[in-house]
C-alpha cells in the first residue's frame, strides 16, 4: 500500500512539471507574438483573417496550439490514479 502511495506521488509531481512546462512555454508563445509583432504602429499592422498577426497569432493559433499539446499530453502521458482509500485497500487486498 505504502509503494502505490509512493507511485500516486511521482505521478502526480511528473504530471505538474509537464503541465507547469506547457503552460510556460503557452505564456512565452504568447509574449513573443504579442509583444513582438504588436509592437509596431496599428498602421504598419498585417492582417489575417481580419485580425493583426500579432493577435491571430498570439491568442487564435497560439490557443489552438496549445489546446492541442494539452490533449495529446493528457492521452499519452497522464494516468488515470484512484484518490480515495477504498480503492487503496481493494489493491492491498489483491496483493494479499
Amino acid at each position: 500500500m505504502k509503494n502505490n502511495v509512493k507511485n500516486r506521488f511521482k505521478q502526480a509531481d511528473k504530471e505538474a512539471l509537464i503541465t507547469v512546462i506547457l503552460y510556460l512555454v503557452f505564456f512565452v508563445w504568447w509574449y513573443v507574438f504579442a509583444y513582438g509583432l504588436g509592437s509596431k504602429p496599428a498602421s504598419e499592422y498585417s492582417y489575417i483573417l481580419g485580425f493583426p498577426a500579432w493577435f491571430f497569432y498570439s491568442c487564435i493559433l497560439g490557443y489552438l496550439i496549445i489546446s492541442f499539446l494539452l490533449w495529446f499530453v493528457v492521452k499519452k502521458f497522464f494516468v488515470d490514479i484512484p484518490l480515495d482509500d477504498n480503492e487503496l485497500e481493494n489493491d492491498k487486498n489483491k496483493d494479499e
